[in-house]
């Protein structure tokens, strides 16, 4: 008492993070902290250690991508069968009555893995590491345009609009398509589509070692010989009967640019070819 009032939180879950049990019932700290405010009429500050409204809250580009490397490595896992080792947050906040969502925010300091780790953790969308520098670019001009923070649907909906579903008019696009089995021992695979460029339609026919090399193949085999694939990724995005395929491709064009293009559909295959087309038609917008 003689050297200052004790705040008893504080010391109760610096003990927790020690592995202490501290004996009091800190689970629903935003409830007790709602009581103090009503009672005292005082606000708690932001800052103020495990029970203030920034205290689990990053916007840094260094620090959320420490944290989303963290929280990637816990995953698989229960919560019990591995100790709370996630950087710059010294306990889980779950343990005392907070969420993961207001952990990472994201404005025009943030970094590429921020914006990562939002989309992976609300959307199940696992971007490529070398794609991330480019959404993370297109989401920090987005915010320093607005102002403020971008929510979580703000940040899927730049990376629908920017890398899914590029603004019009497109350059190219797919209106048809057709993939067969090849019978050579190979086994390669042939695609014939019908595609628009330019708003002329044109038929292609490509034979590859899978759907996306044969669906360029017969890009190539029109003339468009401007590019080429140098990077495909793809994962399942929810289980069950419902699940989609998201592909994520990228190309080089003939002046040594790369461009990420991404797709989303039930089929994978058809997910990986219109991951292509939009990668084609960002490299005609830049």
């Amino acid at each position: 008492e003689r050297t200052g009032n004790l705040d008893i939180v504080t010391v109760a879950l610096n003990r927790l993070a020690d592995g202490i049990a501290p004996g009091l019932d800190l689970s629903n700290l935003p409830h007790i902290r709602s009581v103090y405010e009503r009672c005292t009429r005082m606000s708690v500050p932001q800052r103020q250690p495990y029970s203030g409204d920034l205290v689990f809250t990053a916007f840094s580009g260094s620090h959320q991508d420490a944290i989303k490397k963290g929280m990637d490595r816990r995953k698989g896992y229960a919560d019990h069968e591995i100790p709370w080792e996630v950087p710059y947050l010294l306990i889980d906040p779950q343990d005392i009555g907070r969420t993961y969502e207001s952990i990472v925010r994201i404005n025009a300091q943030s970094g590429k893995g921020g914006v990562a780790h939002v989309l992976s953790r609300d959307y199940d969308i696992e971007l490529p590491k070398p794609m991330q520098p480019d959404l993370g670019h297109v989401v920090n001009e987005v915010a320093d345009k607005c102002g403020r923070e971008l929510s979580s649907k703000e940040i899927y909906d730049v990376f629908m609009d920017e890398f899914v579903r590029p603004a019009q008019p497109l350059t190219l696009e797919r209106t048809s398509y057709e993939f067969l089995d090849s019978q050579d021992p190979a086994r390669s695979v042939r695609c014939r589509a019908v595609v628009r460029l330019n708003g002329t339609e044109r038929e292609t026919e490509g034979e590859g070692n899978g759907p996306i090399s044969a669906f360029a193949h017969g890009l190539e085999a029109q003339g468009w010989r401007d590019f080429r694939l140098t990077d495909f990724h793809e994962h399942a995005i929810g289980q069950g009967v419902d699940t989609e395929a998201m592909a994520y491709i990228q190309i080089e064009l003939e002046d040594g640019r790369h461009f990420w293009g991404a797709g989303m559909d039930t089929n994978i295959d058809l997910a990986g070819t219109k991951a292509l087309v939009a990668a084609y038609n960002r490299s005609r917008r830049a």
